[in-house]
């Protein structure tokens, strides 16, 4: 393996627009994202999933005749 070629691993930063300060190691020493863990909708449990056009329906509807003997 050639030396002096590979980019250093050392402790970086991320930041979060919500203020959340994450520590890792990176080739990069700091990065800044708009969302984390701990401010993104699905993992604090405020996402929902919205059906405004009755697609599940649909699909129950075309394949329950379609289960049926």
């Amino acid at each position: 393996m050639k030396s002096e070629i590979h980019p250093k691993y050392e402790t970086a930063t991320i930041t979060c627009a919500c203020g959340n300060v994450i520590h890792v190691r990176s080739t990069v020493k700091e990065m800044h994202v708009n969302t984390c863990s701990r401010c993104h909708p699905y993992f604090t449990g405020q996402s929902k999933l919205l059906d405004t056009e009755g697609r599940v329906q649909r699909f129950q509807k075309r394949y329950a005749r379609a289960a049926k003997p």
